[in-house]
């Protein structure tokens, strides 16, 4: 690394320092009523906030970079997904030979270089695999996901801690905040949940239009995912993940497409259209990021 790079790098993080302390010095409409500013809140914030990413896709990497630079220190990612060449084009924490690798361990490798204060804690398994001890010790849920499922059990989960008192009301020690949205080309969102005062995910879930496939000549890949297979390998499921299943629905949806003279299938169209991939446009992601990491600040 070149001195100049090294000076920007410091910049950029003496300067996100200097933003985050605007915040917390001085009192204004982004905090509540009981918010009493003072230096010492910096402290607090990277030594008693504990945070939980969930998903490190193209709004994650964006996401752990920008609470890190906001001075959250006691950072947790899980995700359970391996690199692909596919990621990296909206990705920006993952290199060409990171590929193979689990994303968790190497976007907490990545942001630890430039914010050597922080501590990231990486898992790469899925978040059913956790026990619930461990989601129990997060102040806050920051989801970076594109699946109404996962969305759905952490969602759950994050209830489970809540408690009532004797008049029904909700004990804030027990609530588990999330912060929650996602993008779409241009469109994005961030909001919060908080659990006992605001509606839970499940409350709004009918509100999400029907998902829709993002490619408009999918009905071959389809066929070959939806049908062939079941027909070929009955009882055997689907495994989107892993390689061979991917390939071998890519061939079919080649046969059936030069069967009916209908071109244009590639591998890379097959997995957008098997995984729903939406394109991602990185500037998306990063205004989204920013309200996500403003009302994780907003919470803490």
């Amino acid at each position: 690394m070149s001195d100049d790079e090294m000076d920007s790098r410091i910049w950029r993080i003496r300067r996100a320092d200097r933003e985050t302390s605007k915040l917390l010095l001085r009192p204004g409409n982004l905090v509540g009523p009981s918010f009493e500013p003072g230096p010492e809140l910096r402290d607090d914030l990277g030594e008693y906030a504990r945070v939980l990413v969930v998903g490190v896709g193209g709004l994650g990497c964006e996401l752990l970079k920008d609470l890190a630079l906001s001075g959250f220190k006691n950072l947790d990612i899980i995700d359970m997904d391996r690199i692909e060449v596919t990621h990296l084009n909206r990705q920006f924490l993952l290199r060409l030979e990171d590929v193979g690798k689990p994303k968790a361990e190497v976007a907490a490798k990545r942001v630890m270089e430039r914010v050597s204060d922080g501590n990231i804690v990486p898992h790469f398994c899925r978040i059913e695999d956790k026990e619930l001890d461990f989601y129990s010790d997060f102040n806050i849920i920051v989801l970076g996901l594109d699946s109404i499922e996962a969305r759905s059990y952490i969602n759950a989960v994050a209830c489970s801690f809540l408690e009532y008192d004797a008049d029904d009301n909700p004990k804030e020690e027990t609530m588990k905040p999330m912060v929650d949205g996602g993008t779409e080309g241009f469109q994005g969102h961030a909001r919060v949940i908080l659990p006992g005062l605001k509606p839970c995910y499940e409350c709004t879930i009918w509100l999400f239009p029907p998902q829709k496939k993002p490619r408009t000549v999918a009905h071959c890949i389809e066929y070959a995912h939806l049908i062939k297979w079941d027909e070929v390998h009955r009882g055997k499921a689907f495994d989107p993940d892993e390689l061979k299943h991917m390939e071998w629905v890519y061939r079919e949806a080649n046969k059936r497409a030069e069967l009916f003279g209908i071109p244009g299938v590639t591998y890379s169209l097959t997995q957008g259209v098997v995984k729903n991939i939406i394109p991602a446009i990185a500037s998306t992601n990063a205004i989204i990021s920013a309200a996500y990491a403003l009302e994780t600040l907003k919470i803490a």
